[in-house]
């Protein structure tokens, strides 16, 4: 059997569009709740979302889906992604759950399970929770249904684990940062857990109306925030997604720096200090060619995984790695959390600002990246062109010319019918002129 709700991080899709309805969200609870549930104890789940209007029709259903086949419901609230890994474990619970679709518009959200270790479901106990759903779940008897009960201190309780992170020799005094909240997750948390560490905090997107998460702001809109640094003379911009799972810095000058640079800085750091677990950081496929190289010089290996920062943590996992994360600011660090942590990521950077005195553009330009295109073609449902003979070929001609500059990425999307096609090189004319022969390729196949 495999797969056809959970996608690469979780289930996600367009609110009151299947499969993100209130009738799924509630047999889905079901199911996951008969999967934790093994015996006749007692079991708990902690329930986290962002500020989605729709957080509160599917924390209703998810309780409703829970409660009904014995589940304790523990609601946490609008908290960041992180903080339902970390409560996950700290209250024991068998399962966690985050309602959030991270950076996508507030009209669609998505679902996200952690198990009693605090990390993203396997592969394997997905397929499971579907299979469960679909061949119907027996339900508690009347006497075992599980109760409900809403957790106030949620935050507080992760704000005072993210400072834990944070060395205790130093403060942020002196310090003027810009947090972009995304009108998210974070958008109390964050600034509390800077003001407390002593820095100047100039709050950005902090006033969610269910309606505005991501709304040009946060990772994927940069530019607000590099604005404010600018105006304001900051030191540095801090910019979390809806969920708070991911960091794009903004440096002094207002320019984003993003998670590749910000990963080969702690991965550089660390290695100094004897703490970067077997001398290597996992990334993803999509990670820039050049950071590869800068970590190479400085004796680090660099292992990829496939995209999603669920298989960076499994790639982690397997071979006891603690730092590892996407370009796009997923950055997971196991010594502190399970799952990509903005916050906390964002405090390993500031540690390194008040360390050394030096600037957070001085410290985050690690390496030259490699010029890096990525095009997307659209194909018609049902196809299947990376299987053509002409598309196969025309990638290994790419493969071959830039077999002594470069590489390759061709992959299928997992949420569209889009075939993504990404090259590096520094031979620029070179890597258009292989990107263009594959996309044709593929649009006349597909």
């Amino acid at each position: 059997m495999t797969r056809s709700l959970f996608g690469t991080d979780g289930i996600r899709g367009r609110t009151n569009t299947d499969p993100m309805t209130a009738e799924i969200a509630m047999k889905i609870a079901a199911a996951a709740g008969r999967y934790f549930r093994r015996d006749q104890q007692d079991h708990r789940v902690v329930i986290g979302k962002d500020t989605r209007l729709s957080g509160y029709m599917l924390e209703n259903a998810l309780t409703a889906g829970f409660t009904s086949t014995g589940m304790n419901v523990f609601m946490l609230g609008p908290v960041p992604t992180p903080a339902v890994g970390f409560l996950t474990r700290s209250m024991r619970a068998d399962v966690g759950v985050m309602i959030s679709a991270s950076h996508n518009p507030a009209e669609d959200n998505g679902i996200k399970f952690f198990g009693p270790d605090g990390f993203k479901l396997s592969d394997d106990a997905e397929i499971e929770i579907e299979r469960l759903m679909n061949e119907g779940v027996e339900l508690a008897h009347p006497q075992r249904i599980g109760r409900a009960k809403r957790i106030d201190d949620s935050g507080a309780r992760y704000i005072e684990y993210v400072k834990t992170t944070f060395p205790r020799q130093f403060r942020l005094d002196g310090l003027r940062i810009v947090v972009d909240c995304a009108n998210g997750a974070a958008h109390r948390v964050a600034p509390a857990i800077l003001w407390e560490l002593g820095a100047d905090v100039i709050p950005v997107a902090n006033t969610p109306n269910g309606l505005n998460i991501n709304e040009n702001c946060g990772s994927t809109h940069p530019e607000t925030a590099a604005a404010r640094v600018r105006e304001t003379r900051a030191n540095v911009g801090l910019c979390l997604d809806g969920d708070a799972d991911r960091l794009i810095l903004i440096d002094e000058t207002g320019t984003p720096v993003d998670g590749d640079q910000l990963m080969g800085l702690i991965a550089s750091r660390w290695k100094d200090d004897g703490r970067l677990s077997g001398d290597t950081l996992v990334t993803t496929v999509m990670s820039n060619l050049g950071l590869e190289r800068a970590m190479n010089d400085r004796g680090i290996g660099m292992e990829r995984a496939q995209v999603g920062d669920r298989y960076v943590v499994e790639k982690m996992r397997a071979s006891n790695f603690n730092l590892g994360g996407e370009q796009s600011g997923h950055i997971v660090m196991t010594d502190y959390a399970t799952t990509g942590d903005g916050l906390v990521a964002a405090l390993q950077v500031l540690a390194a600002m008040v360390e050394t005195g030096k600037k957070a553009s001085e410290l985050t330009r690690v390496f030259d990246p490699v010029p890096q295109v990525l095009r997307n073609v659209r194909f018609a449902k049902g196809s299947e062109p990376l299987k053509a003979d002409e598309v196969q070929q025309a990638i290994a001609d790419g493969e071959k010319a830039l077999s002594d500059c470069g590489r390759l990425l061709i992959r299928k999307s997992g949420t569209e019918p889009l075939i993504r096609v990404m090259g590096e090189s520094e031979d620029q004319s070179k890597l258009n002129d292989v990107l263009e022969s594959i996309c044709k390729a593929i649009e006349k196949v597909g």
